[in-house]
């Protein structure tokens, strides 16, 4: 098609030119040449970061570490002819590694970046470029190389504070405002890609809040700004010169950059790099409650006009606010002035507030919007009380269960929801195993294809709640499922138990 239209178009111009020339027309051809201007040269793209760059680059760092590894391979080291061409490289390869047959030590060599933050020797870069490192040693930019010692990890969010001992100030950089920034702002990342050195790549801002599933707390910055292997742990700057992101990761079938990369937020890292700096480990804030999604129908269940927040499916014991002021089916929408969107929001704004806080969280209770005031615990204490309050169980694991019998040996009401009930008694506790402290009505058989079914309810499952209303009796069922369908509901929000306690909210259709 190209080459169609520009043959026609020299044929045009060549057909005006004949013309011309017969009407004796050569001086107004003339005229009309004399007349063509130069273009005039136009920027294209964003002002040079040259300056931007000059003074950045001697803060940037590449981080190499060693770790021996016991390689157990009992392969015995291959035998090579004496003379051989190959004789040289085999010898170093498997030079110190014990000879044959036995456990040889190898060192396992990586790469990675990072970022003065503080003239003294402060340095932050990935866990990830760093963790299981025996050696760790920092190379800048003048050719100069410290021993670095590590002072803090955190793997939530990947981040790594490291210390050396320089002779003289080193050139830092400063910590920027990630909030700030904009979907299509510049950024620049300086890292050291593939061990070429320091790098600098340009680009934008992609998007903001990114989950890509890497950790409890993402909320990654994208940028289409060039990261490669070897750029973990660098900075990713705003126009400015300050950090507003430590690049992370990417996505990418080959190993290189295709334009999608992802920084941790200063935001969200300059909390945990303050953190580890002053006492080597995180000390997040925790509320001690379990959450999940508020879906659309679970919305509509609680008389909420849009799907946000997190709903509280259950509250650990002897966290923080075990018989307080959050109970369980309360959807949390704000804490401590800030919006709760999602339920993944929670968990995050919750870590970055302080231990020992006291806090205002607006809730919704029972259609109603309330504001109460919680004070937080230490979640690195609290995770240990969780895991063990998940283990709770009425029988040790390994040990002998009778198989449930069949749901006609029990006694059962008429079908509600396509499930079959019975009272929650001393015989059906030991026929399913469910623990003293669960209190309701246990479900005896789900029917195939049944509504309760689609959300995957299974016999020895006990009602707590429908509508939050308390349950009881396979009556009290029956009359609430009544009652919400006068009420023009067409789905029943269920709170169930599992046999040990642990709570979750599922929405069953009416239909």
């Amino acid at each position: 098609m190209g080459l169609t239209i520009r043959a026609s178009f020299f044929r045009s111009v060549t057909l005006a030119a004949s013309a011309a020339l017969l009407m004796n027309t050569v001086p107004a051809l003339s005229v009309a040449h004399a007349q063509v201007k130069a273009p005039v040269p136009t920027q294209q793209g964003p002002e040079s970061v040259a300056d931007l760059a000059a003074g950045l680059l001697d803060a940037v760092v590449n981080i190499s570490t060693s770790q021996n590894v016991k390689n157990d391979d009992q392969a015995p080291m291959p035998q090579v002819p004496e003379g051989s061409p190959f004789q040289d490289f085999f010898d170093e390869f498997f030079k110190g590694q014990g000879g044959e047959g036995g456990n040889r030590q190898r060192t396992v060599n990586s790469l990675g970046s990072g970022f003065v933050i503080d003239p003294s020797g402060i340095i932050v870069t990935n866990n990830h470029v760093i963790e299981g490192a025996d050696d760790i040693e920092v190379n800048f930019a003048n050719g100069s190389k410290l021993k670095a010692k590590l002072i803090g990890t955190d793997t939530k969010t990947d981040l790594a504070v490291l210390k050396v001992e320089p002779k003289k100030p080193l050139t830092a950089v400063p910590i920027g405002d990630s909030r700030q920034m904009r979907i299509g702002d510049w950024v620049m990342a300086i890292g050291n890609p593939f061990g070429l050195g320091g790098t600098v790549t340009v680009g934008i801002i992609s998007a903001r809040g990114r989950n890509i599933n890497a950790g409890p707390y993402d909320n990654f910055i994208q940028t289409d700004a060039a990261i490669n292997k070897g750029n973990s742990g660098g900075p990713l700057f705003n126009m400015k010169g300050e950090v507003i992101g430590i690049n992370t990761a990417i996505i990418s079938p080959t190993g290189g950059s295709i334009g999608i990369g992802f920084s941790v937020p200063t935001e969200l890292a300059g909390n945990i790099i303050s953190q580890l700096r002053e006492f080597g480990e995180t000390h997040r804030g925790w509320l001690g409650v379990r959450i999940q999604p508020v879906t659309a129908d679970i919305a509509e269940s609680l008389k909420m006009e849009t799907p946000k927040g997190a709903l509280v499916a259950g509250i650990i014991k002897g966290g923080p606010v075990d018989g307080g002021a959050i109970k369980t089916g309360d959807v949390i929408l704000k804490f401590d002035g800030r919006d709760v969107v999602e339920m993944r929001d929670l968990p995050r704004v919750v870590a970055e507030s302080p231990v020992g806080k006291a806090v205002d969280v607006v809730i919704v209770r029972d259609g109603k919007e309330m504001t109460v005031k919680v004070t937080l615990g230490r979640l690195e204490d609290g995770e240990n009380l969780a895991e063990a309050d998940a283990k709770t169980s009425p029988t040790e694991e390994g040990t002998d269960q009778a198989e449930p019998p069949p749901a006609a040996d029990l006694p059962a009401s008429d079908v509600v929801l396509g499930m079959k009930l019975s009272v929650l008694d001393a015989e059906s506790r030991k026929t399913y195993g469910i623990s003293e402290d669960v209190e309701g009505v246990v479900i005896a058989e789900v029917q195939p294809q049944s509504a309760a079914a689609e959300r995957r309810i299974a016999s020895g499952d006990v009602i707590v709640e429908i509508g939050q209303e308390a349950m009881k009796t396979p009556e009290d069922v029956s009359a609430r499922v009544e009652e919400l369908k006068a009420d023009g509901r067409r789905n029943a929000l269920l709170m169930i138990a599992n046999k040990t306690g642990e709570l979750r909210f599922v929405t069953v259709r009416m239909e």
